[in-house]
């Protein structure tokens, strides 16, 4: 059994997909780490984020430790990642993995979790459940302008709304997979939820979804 859940920056996915894959006892895969995974080594090697065919190689090479790194999560590889996960070379090179994973769970677990952009019109259209969540713009900012606080207090929360904007519009406007929902997803605005409440319709989405 398979659960796709696509959205934008800042929706809620991955604190959603988490909590539906420990409560019921499926693998969890954030298909975005492997787009950060990329940018982080192309950043660190020195990689041109316009070198199409040396992203499509580090792409290819990808290693399970490469999503273990700490600076996956920084804001610059976080805009490396947006403009390397709209490469056509790269979303094919990093398809394979997420079917595998998506289709033989690891651990020999009865199903999976996989929260990204387009899990559910591309990676895994056959999914069991598919989930879009989404909140406005405003909300996800402000989400976003507090986690970045923590780490950095002195984070603005102007850049951090305009850094989202100019993202959305490379995640709506690629050639490659654009995001939107799929035809057949469960649409969740998050924007005046709960992380329980959020979590409850979900679950119940996907248990009448769920065959037997």
């Amino acid at each position: 059994m398979i659960i796709a859940i696509d959205g934008p920056a800042a929706a809620g996915k991955g604190t959603l997909a988490r909590r539906l894959a420990a409560h019921l006892d499926f693998a969890y895969l954030d298909s975005g780490l492997l787009y950060r995974a990329v940018a982080a080594r192309a950043l660190g090697e020195g990689v041109s984020l316009d070198d199409d065919q040396a992203l499509e190689a580090l792409a290819q090479a990808l290693r399970p430790a490469d999503l273990d790194r700490l600076d996956l999560r920084s804001p610059a590889v976080s805009e490396a990642a947006s403009r390397v996960a709209a490469l056509t070379p790269v979303r094919q090179a990093l398809v394979d993995f997420q079917r595998s994973f998506a289709d033989s769970p690891p651990g020999g677990k009865g199903g999976a979790v996989l929260d990204g952009r387009d899990i559910g019109t591309v990676i895994c259209p056959y999914a069991t459940c598919k989930l879009y969540i989404t909140a406005t713009r405003e909300v996800r900012a402000k989400r976003r302008w507090l986690q970045l606080r923590e780490r950095d207090p002195a984070a603005i929360y102007d850049r951090v709304f305009n850094d989202l904007v100019v993202r959305d519009e490379r995640d709506e406007t690629r050639k490659d997979a654009p995001l939107k929902p799929a035809a057949d997803a469960v649409i969740i605005d998050t924007s005046a939820l709960t992380a329980d409440a959020v979590f409850a319709q979900a679950l119940a989405i996907f248990e009448a979804a769920r065959p037997g």
